[in-house]
């Protein structure tokens, strides 16, 4: 065998014997290349003010905010090799020829600046830069061949003839390898050689870290660690020289004050103290997603990030939760736990474990060893309980004894799930357990437990939670499917003398899924609804009052309390506890999500040793929580606005998260882009499952909403207005961070603008008055025509009047043509009459010749004929009925007779020949030849007739009024 090889193997033997981890192994959480959706490779590592943290990826610069990743390319899609953020607000990256910074814009959205533009430009070729460095306004980038120092927008390049090995910074300033000459150091602007030892001149330098005033730790390649002090150099002495012999140290960092963080290219990360001992190391097989180790970087949480050649992984270092594996390789389940006799003892789903503790340490996680089995015991171990001194072991076969690893059986094979002392002074002489058949009674003689024997009667019932109450010497238990069993036992404890099964019909929620407990010095019962207590006056269960204001109606599945009086309870697979210690008006009950959905279910175990190490059984190993350390924790909670997006016609990003954003003008977005989506997140990485957030849109939401882990809210469709979002953080602990706002003005659509309005208002305007003129026009037409239907009503109505009048007057006329008619008859009568009496007179003469008196009577007869009085009376009554028919006649034609009026007047009454002749006492002939002499002196021609002559010539004028 080789020396070397010898070497490394004797390393080997004596790292494990003496470098050994500790037992617990904080929260690692990996993150690979499909999660940040880069490159593999991450080269370095860095943290801004802000707590982002920056990776230098083989496809550009990765960031990470705890929520959200983003990545950077560079113009010309290298590979970045190295990045620092730095208190300005720029990220200064170099990569394939380029060196630059990412720095927000007025947008904070980041954008690349490159400062090639900067460098002379004889020097402006180079290959990847490895290293950045900044002291101050300084900034160094370093290639092979050159470093560029970059100040007052100016860069000015250090070129070597051999090759620049390192580039690195410590409070000392700032440190630089070149090959061949040794280790430097930059003052007065140069670089001035700082040590020549020949181990710069063999090896490369891969850290240079303060150690202590005036001495500087060096980490090299190959070599190992080193002191360096006034130039000279001494050998830095650990365990692990054998490694960093083989597995090259590749970059290291100060953990805090006494610890280093050493990254290597094969064996992960180690922590060591500063007398070389190794306080933990982080590689594949502690849960690292790779052994190769490419830079290290410990956050402002103290959390440790380590960039790895496949992936990136954060170590949460400073964290009070720890898990501890019994067997490592199989990461069994575990049920229970109990610090005896200086061991750690562990109960699994495949047997028991066992570990010697450094019982000098108050944090026992950090105890250095490794567990073995006790015994070759198999199957699940359900409990363990130290009484009288005595580990007690409760199997699935059976109960044992415990002695470091030695099993001593107690029972048979009858199962058992837990153990209750009767007595509370030790040593008792009495102990029940309680097993998958029921009861069982142990004695305790003389240091030893010579048997058990069932209690009874009792029926074969799985009894697995218990609890005793001395004062009435009763075991209460619980059945989850069958209620609670109260079971008096006599004075020798050997037999129940009463029992009875309470269920929903004395006062529990539901007969199912009870759960029986010991706390405060009283028996509880675990229900769906909450804590109940049995009430010994009432006979019947009834809701505690003592655990009703921190629990209310919580779901409780186990109740266990601690030295300190505090009680830890699990809920829906949730761990917390209630906080007896804090201060009044604070709230009291804290839960632990770190482990939510990690308990075993069903199975749930807590053992709290003390308040530095609490033991909680898990699905995989057992975890360790430091509550004092745990509710210390008090990282200053933030929060970021990481993204301000809007929805629209085109989705685009109005505020990237980066640059000063607080107390922001209004970011002014048009109506067509009136949906944002808001991402926020908090870089407190090691409680990122512990934090809450709650937000507001001032101006829309009208309360903050529910906590939640939701790290983005979108609000769509917002009206137009100036709005202010704001976000704020919390963690479990109560802790909240200062409340961020940001603010967001929503342009009025094209329709809500003014011009829209006075345009708007124009054209109503218009239409209202063209309404009006239309209504004004069709006003006048209505008036118009209700005015002519109006005429139209008023001729009609006249008409109607005359009609009516037409009518009287014909009725008049009628009734007057009647009368002249009855007195033309009666004249005809009277004619008719006076010419018989005149015949018959004549003829009475003739016959008697009686002269004298009958001729007078004659001629008065003859004479009354001729008489013009009644004429007279009959023109005037003519001209009355017929408008002065006769009188116009006249004046018309003044030549006309009498009897030519008489024989006008009869024609106009449409009078025969026969009734006109017999009117004026002349024959028929005559009447003709009356008719002819008067057609004549008329003028009337021969085609016409005289009654229509009469009628349109003069009677036109002269009929009855009419309308028309």
């Amino acid at each position: 065998m080789k020396p070397l090889h010898l070497t490394i193997l004797i390393s080997f033997f004596f790292l494990c014997a003496s470098a050994q981890n500790p037992i617990g192994l904080p929260q690692i959480v990996n993150y690979d290349n499909l999660q940040y959706k880069a490159g593999i490779q991450n080269w370095a590592v860095d943290q801004d003010r802000e707590g982002r943290v920056y990776f230098a990826n083989n496809e550009g610069m990765l960031s990470f905010d705890g929520k959200h990743w983003r990545l950077y390319p560079l113009p010309n899609k290298t590979v970045v090799h190295a990045v620092k953020a730095t208190d300005s607000g720029r990220i200064y990256v170099g990569a394939q020829d380029e060196i630059g910074y990412f720095e927000p814009d007025s947008h904070g959205i980041l954008t690349f600046r490159s400062l090639k533009s900067f460098i002379p430009g004889s020097s402006r070729q180079f290959a990847d830069v490895w290293n950045i460095c900044q002291v101050g306004e300084m900034i160094f980038f370093r290639t092979t061949d050159k470093i560029f120092y970059l100040k007052d927008n100016a860069i000015k390049v250090f070129r070597t003839g051999s090759e620049w090995l390192f580039l690195g910074q410590g409070e000392s300033g700032i440190f630089a390898q070149e090959k061949n000459k040794g280790l430097m150091i930059f003052r007065d602007g140069t670089w001035q050689i700082m040590s020549d030892d020949k181990i710069f001149k063999e090896d490369v330098i891969t850290a240079v870290l303060d150690y202590k005033s005036g001495v500087q730790l060096v980490a090299t390649l190959k070599h190992g660690l080193y002191l360096l002090s006034e130039g000279k150099l001494s050998r830095k002495e650990t365990v692990l020289d054998g490694i960093f012999g083989a597995s090259y140290i590749y970059s290291a960092i100060a953990v805090n004050k006494d610890w280093f963080a050493i990254g290597t290219t094969t064996s992960g990360c180690y922590i060591i103290d500063r007398a070389g001992r190794v306080v933990q190391q982080f590689s594949a097989n502690e849960g690292l997603q790779a052994n190769y180790v490419r830079n290290l970087l410990v956050d402002k949480g103290k959390n440790l990030w380590i960039a790895l050649d496949d992936g990136l992984s954060m170590v949460a270092f400073n964290s009070a939760i720890k898990q501890i594996f019994p067997d490592a390789k199989k990461q069994i389940s575990s049920y229970s736990a109990r610090i005896f006799d200086k061991h750690l003892y562990v109960g699994a789903s495949n047997g028991l474990f066992y570990l010697p503790l450094d019982m000098g340490i108050r944090d026992l996680s950090y105890s250095k060893g490794k567990f073995e089995e006790v015994g070759k015991l198999k199957g699940q171990v359900w409990g363990l309980t130290e009484i009288n001194r005595k580990l007690l072991l409760a199997h699935e076969d059976g109960a044992f004894t415990v002695s470091k690893s030695l099993l001593s059986p107690l029972t048979g094979t009858q199962g058992t799930w837990l153990f209750e002392a009767l007595s509370s002074v030790e040593p008792s002489s009495h102990i029940m357990a309680g097993t998958y058949e029921g009861l069982q009674l142990l004695e305790y003689e003389a240091g030893r437990f010579p048997g058990g024997k069932a209690v009874g009667p009792l029926e074969k019932t799985s009894l697995r939670f218990m609890g005793y109450d001395g004062g009435s010497n009763t075991v209460w238990a619980s059945h989850p499917y069958r209620g609670v069993f109260m079971l008096k036992l006599s004075s020798d404890f050997s037999r129940i003398t009463s029992k009875k099964i309470l269920t929903k019909d004395d006062g529990l929620p539901s007969t199912l899924g009870n759960y029986v407990f010991q706390v405060k010095n009283r028996i509880v019962v675990a229900t769906k609804d909450g804590i109940y207590e049995y009430d010994d006056n009432k006979k019947r269960f009834q809701r505690s009052d003592f655990f009703y204001p921190y629990l209310k109606n919580t779901a409780v599945h186990y109740l266990k309390e601690d030295q300190a009086g505090n009680v830890w309870f699990v809920h829906e697979k949730k761990l917390g506890v209630i906080d007896f210690s804090t201060k009044r008006g604070e709230s009291a009950v804290v839960y632990i999500p770190e482990l939510t959905s990690r308990i075993v279910s069903g199975f749930e175990h807590v053992y709290p040793y003390d308040q530095q190490n609490i033991f909680v059984g898990s699905n995989k190993g057992i975890y360790h929580i430091n509550f004092d350390k745990y509710r210390a924790q008090r990282n200053e909670l933030n929060v970021l606005l990481a993204q301000v997006k809007v929805f629209g016609e085109k989705d685009s990003i109005v505020f990237g998260g980066y640059g000063n954003y607080k107390g922001n003008s209004p970011i002014e977005l048009p109506y067509h882009n009136n949906s944002v989506q808001f991402e926020f997140a908090s870089t407190l990485f090691e409680q990122q499952n512990n934090i809450e957030f709650s937000y507001q849109l001032s101006g829309f939401d009208s309360q903050w909403s529910a906590w939640s882990t939701k790290a983005e809210k979108e609000y769509t469709n917002l009206p137009s207005g100036t709005y202010i979002f704001k976000v704020k953080a919390r963690n479990n602990l109560g802790n909240q961070s200062a409340v961020l706002e940001y603010q967001i003005a929503i342009s009025p659509a094209w329709y809500e603008t003014w011009w829209f309005y006075l345009c708007s208002f124009l054209i109503v305007a218009s239409l209202i008055l063209l309404v009006i003129r239309r209504q004004q026009k069709q006003h006048l037409k209505e008036q118009e025509r209700l005015k002519y239907l109006h005429q139209l009503e008023l001729e009609h109505n006249e008409r109607e009047i005359v009609k009516l009048h037409n009518e009287k007057l014909t009725a008049d006329v009628d009734y007057k043509n009647k009368e002249l008619a009855s007195i033309t008859m009666h004249l005809v009568q009277r004619g008719k009459l006076l010419a018989r009496i005149r015949e018959e007179l004549l003829q009475e003469t003739k016959e008697n010749n009686n002269g004298t008196e009958l001729k007078r009577v004659i001629r008065m007869l003859a004479e009354a004929e001729k008489s013009d009085s009644d004429w007279t009376q009959f023109a005037r009554h003519f001209d009355q009925i017929h408008s002065n028919f006769l009188s116009r006649l006249k004046e018309r034609f003044p030549d006309l007779s009498s009897n030519d009026l008489k024989l006008c007047a009869y024609l106009k009454m449409n009078m025969t020949s026969k009734e006109i002749a017999q009117l004026m006492s002349i024959t028929i002939k005559a009447v003709e030849v009356s008719r002819y002499r008067l057609r004549k002196k008329l003028q009337i021609p021969s085609d016409v007739a005289l009654f229509d002559y009469l009628l349109r010539a003069i009677g036109s004028k002269e009929q009855e009024p009419r309308i028309e």
